[in-house]
């Protein structure tokens, strides 16, 4: 390249993991830490694998459907509206949630929206394209794969754990609580 040439701006793909890294962390401590420090109701055991299918919903987008101008403006709607889906539970967490629980879930939402858009920016190399201000994406492919299958396992994990097992704990710990305060 000549030395008057300045060598175009490009983001390295591997940054655009680092949104996906810290949700997945997040949601770890929320999910096997603070789900277990109180009880979730119903509409909660519900509602979050709901909001794990609003991602997988985006990410199914993704992979369907090659980037265009009109497929892109229809992510843009499916990415919004998961957006704001995950917000739902949020003035019933007021009375349940600690304060930390809360920051746990401001991170969560913030970092939402950066998981789509760099799933976006990702989205043409799923397709075999290539967008000129993103270098060096070879992996691309398979980390986009590999999300949305953790993404669905965390989905299955959410609705199977806390629909089935837990309430199944919870009766086991109350039914050996009683028997043995029982004379």
């Amino acid at each position: 390249m000549p030395q008057n040439q300045r060598m175009p701006f490009t983001i390295p793909a591997r940054w655009l993991l680092i949104p996906f890294v810290l949700q997945s962390l997040c949601m770890a401590v929320d999910e096997l830490y603070f789900h277990r420090q109180r009880s979730l109701p119903r509409w909660e055991r519900l509602g979050h694998p709901l909001d794990t299918l609003s991602v997988l919903l985006c990410f199914g987008w993704l992979f369907a459907v090659p980037p265009s101008a009109v497929s892109a403006s229809v992510y843009v709607g499916l990415s919004l509206f998961s957006c704001l889906f995950v917000t739902k539970d949020e003035p019933l967490h007021l009375r349940l949630c600690s304060a930390g629980e809360h920051w746990v879930h401001a991170l969560m939402f913030m970092l939402h929206p950066l998981v789509l858009l760099s799933a976006a920016l990702l989205w043409p190399a799923w397709h075999g394209l290539t967008l000129s201000f993103i270098g060096a994406g070879g992996g691309a492919r398979a980390f986009l794969l590999g999300n949305a299958l953790l993404t669905l396992g965390f989905g299955l994990f959410q609705l199977l754990y806390w629909n089935l097992l837990w309430p199944s704990r919870l009766t086991k710990r109350a039914k050996s609580t009683t028997t043995s305060t029982t004379p």
